[in-house]
């Protein structure tokens, strides 16, 4: 179970795929309506160029941008940390735990294959995450 690939993990999502030309108010819609919390963020040649979560939402919005006019190049994390399909599991969640992240790419030479969230995983798997978390900390 710990050693499940991420390519079964996101076997038959269907993305959340804007081009870097929508707005932060077509992604918000985007995300409200697909029930999601990011949206991909590709550019003319259909390339991943960043991410769009909440926390762009809060961000764009604090700097006192209209969510209608802020094209998402301008409110996306740009170059987001990828993770190949071919990866473990508990391997996105160290690389999300390490980074901070939320939401996590999963793109295979240059293609977009899916999206990874904590509740894209087994209890197992967090455990074994957790359980290393915990060593580290002791032989810290």
């Amino acid at each position: 179970m710990t050693n499940r690939k991420i390519e079964y993990i996101v076997e038959g999502q269907k993305l959340q795929i804007l081009s870097h030309k929508a707005t932060v108010l077509d992604a918000c819609r985007c995300m409200w309506d697909c029930g999601t919390g990011s949206v991909l963020v590709v550019d003319d040649e259909e390339r991943l160029t960043g991410i769009f979560t909440g926390r762009d939402v809060v961000r764009t919005l604090a700097e006192g941008k209209h969510a209608e006019l802020t094209p998402l190049a301008e409110a996306m994390t740009p170059e987001p940390v990828t993770i190949d399909p071919d990866a473990r599991a508990v391997d996105a969640l160290r690389k999300m735990n390490d980074y901070g992240f939320r939401h996590l790419p999963v793109v295979q030479s240059g293609k977009i294959l899916g999206i990874l969230t904590r509740s894209s995983f087994k209890g197992m798997e967090i455990d074994q995450l957790d359980e290393e978390i915990h060593l580290w900390e002791c032989i810290r």
